[in-house]
């Protein structure tokens, strides 16, 4: 058990000595206001500040170091950024508090204006560890890879994709066009969204599979078990295959590979107080009421 979920269980009010935040910030958003609001608290508390390496754009705003002697990451942005800095905490074993600034996201915990009341509600273990699931990918050659939100399956470069797309070892489609997402419940609000896939609630077991743009045939997103093994082997295209992994691009797809569900992968700080997944869907726009249902009720607010 760590010494932050031995504070948690015991349920005590008392202070946990942070030595050191590990910041994952925007590339490009002000986050002058949060980051010199956290330099502040960790001067007043004497916590060291250092900002882990990702291979995500980043501010430079602090020296750079390693989120394995680091208490918490913290990331200042958005999902993207929570992404970053949540992969390197699976690397390291350490807790992610995500911070929204400048729009609201369905990983992260608060706004930047609730920074610092975070910060103290994690210090003193008032804090609600968010246990996040992961897609486990093996490839042919036995070397291994992982994604928190998605991996996507992507034609390389011009012409059709061809996929031969497997569950349990039965097939479930033949597929040519642009590729395919497999995405966890959590990452279901993502990519996979908006290529027509279903919202899968966060905390179901299960996983899910949404092709991209097929030419022909009927192919509908596939929800499947937490146990179940996805496998895919790109049969032929004239530009290739490539991967990427929670948005970032990774490598050529050479030879057929298997996706699974890992449990408990990562842990993101969340609050018994904070704001559900539909309502966080709802602010952002992403799910929308009906235009009748808005007027009626822009008409009986003039009333």
């Amino acid at each position: 058990m760590s010494k932050r979920e031995d504070v948690l269980e015991s349920g005590g009010p008392q202070r946990t000595a942070l030595s050191c935040f590990g910041l994952v910030v925007h590339p490009t958003r002000d986050v002058d206001e949060p980051v010199g609001g956290l330099r502040r608290w960790a001067e007043a508390h004497g916590t060291r500040l250092v900002q882990v390496r990702v291979p995500y754009d980043q501010q430079l705003i602090a020296d750079q170091g390693n989120p394995e002697e680091c208490d918490l990451l913290i990331a200042v942005g958005g999902d993207g950024t929570a992404l970053a800095a949540i992969r390197a905490g699976v690397r390291a074993g350490r807790p992610v508090l995500a911070v929204a600034c400048g729009s609201l996201g369905v990983l992260t915990s608060v706004g930047d204006h609730g920074l610092l009341d975070a910060l103290e509600r994690f210090s003193r273990g008032d804090w609600v560890p968010r246990r996040l699931p992961g897609l486990e990918i093996r490839r042919e050659d036995g070397s291994q890879l992982f994604a928190l939100n998605d991996i996507v399956i992507r034609r390389g470069g011009a012409g059709q994709l061809r996929l031969n797309v497997q569950v349990d070892g039965g097939l479930f489609a033949r597929l040519a066009g642009d590729g395919c997402v497999v995405s966890t419940a959590v990452g279901s609000s993502a990519y996979a969204l908006a290529a027509g896939g279903p919202l899968v609630e966060p905390d179901l077991d299960a996983f899910l599979i949404t092709p991209l743009n097929i030419h022909g045939g009927f192919c509908p997103p596939l929800v499947v078990g937490a146990t179940s093994l996805i496998g895919f082997e790109a049969t032929s295209s004239y530009g290739g295959a490539q991967l990427e992994l929670d948005g970032q691009e990774g490598d050529t797809l050479v030879g057929p590979l298997t996706i699974g569900l890992g449990a408990d992968m990562a842990t993101l700080v969340g609050f018994s107080d904070q704001k559900s997944f539909l309502a966080v869907l709802r602010e952002r726009g992403i799910i929308i009421d009906s235009p009748r249902i808005l007027a009626e009720d822009a008409r009986n607010a003039q009333r």
